[in-house]
């Protein structure tokens, strides 16, 4: 699946040729004629076009022998045009390319309810400004290109065109741009402009107030070709390939995304965490404090906040051997008492003071909590675990094996001869006292604070990273699938700097819907993100004879409820749709 940094390319349009690499474009050009040592090849119905690009004397033969590649493929043995690869481009380069190409007409039926809530907060945001100066007169198209990541929950590059054929665009006059011209575009987009937002974006903040910064990192699979920050590395989803790093800090206060870094996939994120520490000074944040994950968990990391005047919040979600002790020194002193309930989440949750290490200079705040549906859950787990465990033993006797840590951590292990040539495993005994007391501490789960915050502040803090956690995840379906494709670093940087401005308008999405449900006290399944575009999707202007579109069906009761966490009315939807409709009369819905 391509990306919309690329030409978009279907079954049809993209056939891998003899020549590794080579890619077939999306339009038809003149296939030369013979003079320039043009060949036909027929292959599974499918006529390749060859060019002899050298010839060679062979001694074998003795006599030239040409050396041909692919430079198109056509539908038909008579064809007179074919579509180009990327040989054609190299060998010739100055043969007349389509500049226009024609397209249907826009669809009769456009979907405006998440445009006009994108809109809306792009306008809000000033985003279409920012953009505008940085961008130019293409500024639509950058717009267009991060709505329809978020729109699609895909960038996948093929569907763009279907995208703007069913919507209505930033562009000026509504153009709808072929994806050849995306790609153009995508590529001419400079590392000056991603790092200008960055600058312009964060001087809009207010850096007097005390901050909370979420941080988090995830990383992409990539396939591409010679890219300065792509490296092998260490991928969260390994698949074999390289992998590009790149992080985003968070506001906690309004879930805004603030700034993002790209780095190699070969640092790992304990090393870059400095760097966007350093970022974040550099930015004019001075009242900051971090939410952090355990990955982030180093004495140089603590000692480097403590030392640049950063508060932190870390989730230990393992039981370390410190955690452990503090989880059994207070376990049954809290539980099951409604003083320490925190019924927001269900949880119950108690503080201690400790130090982090034994050279720790400070204490730090303890923040110890109990979920009774987890502890079912999680001990659950873990005896399915030892079950499974046992049973490859059981199966396995008699056999030479070697077995990991994780067997002799619940098992103590009897081998007949071992540790001579002809070792047998016998049997696994298990552990109890091991497994009792990993099942004694399932439902439990620290967070640990720099700063003296009672138990529900700190799990309030940490809940807040939620919405980073999930974008995340959904990045890796709406912004790009789990790999990137890009063949230069302008593409790469391009694709990651839309994707940043897609996050800022998604969350903030994502942030005035929590806002509604805490006003009504409803925390209804539609009030998610991608449950409201689908909802949103359904307010439609349909075409009629006349070639006026308007809406043809009123808003329902969860379409208004959805509307009103925006700000929006169907009164103000009906004003924007017939706005909506004399923009496109005014416009020229064919492609330039």
């Amino acid at each position: 699946m391509t990306s919309f940094g690329e030409r978009c390319y279907t079954n049809r349009e993209l056939i891998n040729s003899h020549q590794e690499g080579t890619m077939y474009l999306d339009y038809e050009v003149k296939i030369p004629d013979s003079r320039h040592g043009i060949t036909r090849k027929t292959i599974r119905g499918i006529t390749y076009i060859y060019y002899a690009y050298d010839r060679k004397y062979s001694s074998d033969k003795h006599y030239t022998v040409p050396k041909n590649t692919t430079i198109g493929k056509c539908l038909n043995a008579s064809a007179e045009t074919m579509y180009p690869n990327t040989n054609f481009l190299k060998y010739f380069p100055e043969a007349e390319l389509p500049e226009n190409r024609e397209i249907a007409d826009r669809s009769a039926c456009l979907r405006i309810g998440a445009f006009i809530v994108i809109r809306k907060v792009i306008a809000e945001y000033h985003l279409d400004e920012i953009i505008g100066r940085l961008i130019g007169k293409e500024a639509g198209l950058f717009l267009d290109l991060a709505a329809y990541s978020i729109v699609t929950e895909n960038n996948a590059g093929q569907y763009y065109p279907d995208y703007a054929y069913n919507h209505p665009l930033f562009t000026q006059g509504m153009k709808l741009y072929s994806d050849s011209k995306v790609s153009s575009f995508i590529n001419s987009i400079t590392r000056d402009q991603c790092i200008a937002f960055q600058n312009e974006w964060n001087n809009r903040h207010d850096h007097r107030e005390k901050i909370y910064i979420t941080y988090d990192s995830t990383n992409k699979n990539c396939q591409a070709g010679d890219l300065e920050c792509v490296e092998v590395g260490h991928p969260k989803d390994d698949d074999g390939k390289p992998v590009l790093n790149y992080s985003i800090a968070y506001d906690h206060n309004n879930s805004e995304p603030l700034y993002y870094e790209e780095y190699p996939g070969s640092i790992v994120d304990v090393s870059q965490l400095q760097q966007m520490l350093e970022k974040a000074k550099g930015y004019g944040y001075r009242q900051v404090g971090f939410i952090l994950d355990r990955g982030y968990f180093s004495k140089e990391n603590i000692h480097f906040m403590d030392k640049s005047g950063y508060e932190f919040i870390i989730m230990m979600k393992g039981m370390k051997s410190l955690v452990r002790d503090l989880v059994l020194s207070v376990k049954g002193s809290f539980e099951e008492k409604r003083e320490f309930s925190l019924r927001d989440y269900k949880v119950n949750g108690i503080t201690v003071k400790h130090q982090l290490y034994p050279s720790d200079e400070k204490e730090r705040y303890f923040h110890i909590y109990y979920n009774e549906r987890k502890q079912t859950s999680e001990r659950e787990n873990v005896e399915e675990k030892i079950d499974r465990m046992a049973l490859f033993l059981q199966e396995h006797q008699g056999m030479k094996l070697d077995l990991g840590k994780e067997f002799r951590r619940y098992f103590d292990l009897i081998f007949y001869h071992e540790g001579q040539e002809n070792e047998k495993f016998m049997y696994g005994r298990e552990r109890y006292q091991v497994i009792d007391e990993e099942i004694s501490l399932c439902g439990y789960f620290v967070i640990i604070t720099s700063e003296k915050m009672t138990a529900a502040d700190a799990l309030d803090l940490y809940k807040s990273r939620d919405a980073s956690e999930k974008l995340f995840r959904e990045d890796k379906t709406f912004l790009g699938d789990r790999t990137m494709r890009c063949q230069t670093n302008e593409a790469l940087h391009a694709k990651i700097f839309i994707e940043f401005v897609a996050l800022i308008i998604r969350n903030r999405m994502h942030f005035l819907l929590r806002e509604q449900m805490l006003k009504t006290h409803h925390k209804e399944n539609y009030m998610t993100v991608p449950a409201v575009i689908r909802e949103l999707e359904k307010i439609e202007i349909v075409r009629h004879i006349d070639r006026e579109y308007s809406m043809d069906y009123a808003v329902t009761a969860t379409q208004k409820s959805i509307l009103k966490a925006f700000d929006l009315s169907e009164t103000n939807i009906r004003k924007q749709a017939a706005g909506i409709n004399e923009d496109l009369k005014s416009c020229n819905t064919k492609e330039t």
